[in-house]
């Protein structure tokens, strides 16, 4: 099984990325993982033009996203929603990547007033994909770090439950399709 765990931040790699990295060990001998920080892969801007026609690490990202057997996608809040380098690579995602895939959140704000920032806007768009968003996300502040690194046990468990949901959501969907097509996909 495969997962691929997205940092949707522009900025370099911090405490949300150390979070990511924590759940991905904690899937380790369960699944292979691999972590897309959209900090350090640059991905073109979608501008409507065919995938084929984007630089190579836009390809490679997109192609990851499309051949995991799920995802999760973690975000800082930002400006009360999701970092645009997050919505431009939803943006050049093709409807069937994300498809009865199921897909994980985890957001990190600065304070618990914001926890369905990133939460709300998020599950609007995986809905456009048909994705099986998981009912519960996982929202970390700065009170779960500690010089930077995750601190919190409470954290760090539901993290760990967060990337088992996944994995044992991909193993029961794989290869099925649940429920009509995406409005989205008929429109295509």
């Amino acid at each position: 099984m495969r997962l691929v765990l997205v940092v949707g931040a522009a900025t370099p790699p911090g405490r949300l990325n150390k979070a990511v990295e924590h759940l991905a060990a904690s899937l380790a001998g369960r699944a292979e993982t691999e972590l897309v920080s959209l900090a350090a892969r640059r991905l073109e801007i979608c501008d409507g033009r065919t995938l084929e026609q984007y630089n190579p690490a836009t390809r490679e990202t997109v192609a990851a996203i499309v051949a995991a057997d799920g995802v999760v996608f973690a975000a800082p809040v930002y400006r009360a929603s999701f970092p645009g380098v997050l919505k431009n690579l939803l943006d050049l995602l093709p409807v069937e990547a994300l498809r009865d895939k199921p897909v994980g959140i985890v957001a990190m704000g600065g304070s618990p007033h914001h926890y369905l920032g990133v939460d709300s806007h998020l599950r609007m768009v995986l809905a456009w994909f048909g994705a099986l968003a998981l009912p519960n996300s996982v929202y970390l502040t700065n009170r779960d770090f500690a010089e930077g690194k995750l601190a919190s046990a409470d954290a760090a468990a539901d993290l760990a439950a967060l990337g088992d949901a996944v994995a044992t959501l991909a193993t029961a969907v794989a290869g099925k399709q649940l429920g009509p097509v995406p409005l989205a996909a008929r429109f295509t």
